[in-house]
């Protein structure tokens, strides 16, 4: 299970909106010094990002939760979104490359086609399970504010 930190900043009926603070990894590499994404990360560390997530428990605006994603969802979601579409590109690309035109590059254009067919099957997966309680990330439990102590 994949958790981020957050805090509750709307309810709504089985939900609610957790605002995250996205945070880098790079302080713990061993590699920052010499690596451009921890430059590009830096850039965009500390940025909000408001998430919609499915709550079993009662909660209010401002509690401190912790949400999950199952580690087989992110995958799922990874090769949906990246590896399916440049799959068909490449195989529309060769299936392209196979015809004989004469006037056009086939390749160019069965590639286009197959990263515009990965482009729509990715749409069609998306409306298709978007309201599958399962693709969505859970409050899991949560958390005591730190307490200042004077």
């Amino acid at each position: 299970m994949i958790e981020e930190r957050g805090r509750v900043v709307a309810v709504e009926p089985g939900a609610v909106w957790v605002e995250t603070v996205r945070s880098t990894a790079c302080q713990s590499c061993a590699a920052r010094k010499g690596c451009g994404h921890a430059m590009l990360d830096g850039e965009r560390a500390g940025a909000r990002a408001n998430v919609r997530a499915l709550a079993d428990q009662s909660l209010q605006v401002g509690d401190q939760v912790v949400l999950g994603v199952p580690e087989g969802l992110l995958m799922r979601g990874a090769v949906m979104v990246y590896l399916l579409p440049l799959l068909l590109l490449l195989g529309g690309a060769l299936i392209g490359a196979s015809l004989d035109l004469k006037q056009v590059d086939g390749s160019a254009i069965g590639g286009v086609a197959g990263l515009l067919v990965g482009f729509l099957l990715n749409r069609w997966y998306s409306v298709r399970h978007q309201r599958d309680p399962a693709m969505h990330p859970r409050v899991l439990r949560t958390e005591c504010p730190d307490i200042a102590t004077s």
